[in-house]
This record gives C-alpha cells, sequence and structure tokens, in this order.
C-alpha cells in the first residue's frame, strides 16, 4: 500500500493550472492557455531541497501534450517551460515547497510517423490516365497549393486565375472527387504534380496536413514556393526567402516565379492562345519580362500565337503602344532573347523578322 504524501502542493496543481489558464485568457495568451488545457498533467515530488527559510521542497511539472501542439511551441519551449514555472510559483502558498521545474513533453508518436511524414521513399505510386486526367485537366503546368481550410475561397479564386498563365492548379477541398478516397486522392496529386506552392497564412502550421504536403514536395524534388500571406517560411520552408504578395497579385507573383522552368514557360505560351480579352493579355504580359531564355522553336511560337490571336495582339502589354504603362511589348523581350534575330512590329503591330536588305 502506498505511503501517503507528505507534500500539500501536488494536490493542488490542477487547481493552480486552473487559475493561470484564466490568466493566460485575460492577457490574449490563447496559445499558452491551449498547451495548459491539453496537456496531461504529472507532478515529480520531492526533486529538489533548498536550505533556505527552514528547508524548501521542490517539485518537477511534466505537460504532456499533443504533437500539433508541442511543434507549435518547439522554437521558444524554454521560455515557455520557465515561464508557465514562475507563474505556477507566484499563485502558489504552500510555506515550504515550490514549483522547481516544468518540461513539456510531446505525447508518443504515431507508429507510421515515417509514411505521415511525407518523406519516405517506397516503390513508384502509380496514377492512371484516368485519375491523373481528373485530378489536373489535360495540360498546364501542374501545381499543388497548400493551404488552410478556412481560406479555400481565396485558393479557389487562385486557382482559376493561375490557370490563364497555364498553370492547373491542385486545391483539394475543391477538386477532390466524392467517389474518391480524401487521401488518396491528395496522395495522387502531390505524387503527379510538377510544383508546389505553400500558401503561407497566419494558421497554416496548424493544419494536420500541410506540413507533411510539404515534406512529400521536398521529397519529390519539385519547385517549391513559400509564398508568404501572413506568416514567413518555417522548418524545411525556412531556406526558402518566401514570396511576398497578396491575393490580388499572387498569381502574377507566382507565375513570374516559375515560368523559369522550361515546363512552365511552354505552358504559359500555349495558354496565351486562350488569352479571352484585352485585360487579361496586359496582365498575362507582367510574366515577359522574367524569361530567362527562349529557344528557336518557342520564340517562333510566340510569333505565330501573337500574330494569330486577336486578344494577345490587341493588348498593350504585349504590342507595346503603350510602353510607359506595359512595358515596350513582345518584340523587346524577343529581341532581347534572340539577339541573332531583329524583329518588328508592322504598321498594324504584327510582328515580323527584319531582314534588311
Amino acid at each position: 500500500m502506498n505511503e501517503p504524501s507528505p507534500f500539500e502542493l501536488p494536490k493542488r496543481i490542477h487547481h493552480y493550472l486552473a487559475t493561470i489558464s484564466k490568466i493566460y485568457a485575460q492577457h490574449s495568451e490563447q496559445h499558452i492557455q491551449q498547451l495548459i488545457v491539453n496537456a496531461q498533467v504529472r507532478v515529480i515530488e520531492g526533486t529538489s531541497f533548498d536550505n533556505w527559510n527552514g528547508g524548501m521542497n521542490g517539485h518537477n511539472v511534466i505537460l504532456t501534450v499533443p504533437e500539433s501542439v508541442y511543434l507549435s511551441f518547439i522554437d521558444n519551449k524554454r521560455d515557455i517551460e520557465e515561464k508557465i514555472k514562475d507563474d505556477l510559483n507566484k499563485i502558489q502558498h504552500v510555506q515550504d515547497e515550490f514549483f522547481d521545474n516544468v518540461f513539456i513533453e510531446m505525447e508518443d508518436v504515431d507508429s507510421d510517423w515515417r509514411k505521415a511524414s511525407g518523406m519516405l521513399v517506397t516503390q513508384n505510386r502509380t496514377i492512371s490516365p484516368d485519375a491523373t486526367r481528373r485530378i489536373w485537366g489535360d495540360d498546364g503546368f501542374r501545381i499543388f497549393l497548400s493551404h488552410k481550410s478556412n481560406f479555400k475561397s481565396e485558393t479557389a479564386n487562385l486557382k482559376k486565375e493561375l490557370k490563364f498563365f497555364g498553370i492547373s492548379a491542385f486545391v483539394a477541398h475543391e477538386d477532390i472527387h466524392p467517389t474518391k478516397a480524401w487521401q488518396d486522392e491528395i496522395e495522387n496529386a502531390l505524387t503527379s504534380m510538377d510544383g508546389f506552392v505553400a500558401l503561407m497564412t497566419p494558421d497554416f502550421h496548424e493544419s494536420d496536413w500541410t506540413d507533411q504536403e510539404v515534406g512529400y514536395a521536398f521529397a519529390r524534388g519539385v519547385p517549391i514556393i513559400a509564398v508568404r500571406l501572413g506568416r514567413d517560411p518555417y522548418g524545411f520552408l525556412g531556406k526558402f526567402q518566401g514570396l511576398r504578395t497578396d491575393w490580388s497579385t499572387a498569381a502574377v507573383d507566382i507565375a513570374n516565379v516559375l515560368i523559369k522552368n522550361d515546363r512552365m514557360l511552354n505552358a504559359y505560351i500555349n495558354a496565351l492562345s486562350n488569352c479571352p480579352n484585352w485585360d487579361q493579355g496586359n496582365t498575362l504580359a507582367k510574366v515577359l519580362p522574367s524569361i530567362e531564355k527562349l529557344s528557336v522553336e518557342q520564340v517562333d511560337k510566340l510569333i505565330k500565337i501573337y500574330n494569330e490571336t486577336q486578344e494577345i495582339r490587341g493588348s498593350f502589354g504585349f504590342n507595346g503602344t503603350k510602353p510607359t504603362l506595359y512595358g515596350l511589348g513582345l518584340v523587346s523581350h524577343l529581341n532581347r532573347l534572340d539577339p541573332k534575330r531583329n524583329f518588328e512590329y508592322t504598321p498594324k503591330r504584327f510582328i515580323e523578322q527584319f531582314i534588311p536588305f
């Protein structure tokens, strides 16, 4: 039979935690309150003794929290432990006892953590043509948009805007077919994507899935963009500076980064023939300065699409008729990227190669 504890302080630990939880709520420190509320509590009694004032016994407090809570504190864990310890000692009134240390620990990790990380190298996943077409459509540069579900409206709109640039985007909460298992379809998209975009909203890290999607993208080695929409990149994404933008300009800014990829460049060129109007043509032209190289075939295809597509030819960004507002137009970029040939606009703003007599 266990001997009764000679100490008073450990018996009151839940009362003290409840009190400081209310204090954190009043001081708008809900992130620490969340830790307190979700913790399993264990006290190790008599871990230290201080001779001051007749003798003082110290106790260690162990707070075991879920993985998602633990990871949110990992960068300042020691500071949070010290704060909780100090706050507990401020409100307790047992004369000859004190809280010596507070330790925050993580619950046992899922036994399948390797697979859950998205980093595990396994045999190649085979995706059927029907599944690929269902997820991505028939063409375009395939981008997985990793996002928090409470921004699904903004993300769905971004997907529509990216389509004009030749980007086929996957938005999980919009694109998953109702007859497919949710996780299976996510893995199909991650396995067949050409690039990955993390939409770093303030609560991006709070999702159970976003960090795993990031890990999968790193394991695949695809181009990754961390878009700063209220949060800076962290963890694996911390190696990137992050793309500073907002929802209104995100599509253009993302396209400007991806256009350096040759497959993306081809998708962009092909998409120009589907431009719906002159205004959209002006938007598409904002990518032209970011193009770093063009093959002879790509130059010729650009000229052909320009000359045959009225919506592109009529836009100021491509025809160069308002250079102070929209730039010098497509000809200036063709001559920059293909200096061996000389291109010019005809009086009716078609593009031809200039051959001197």
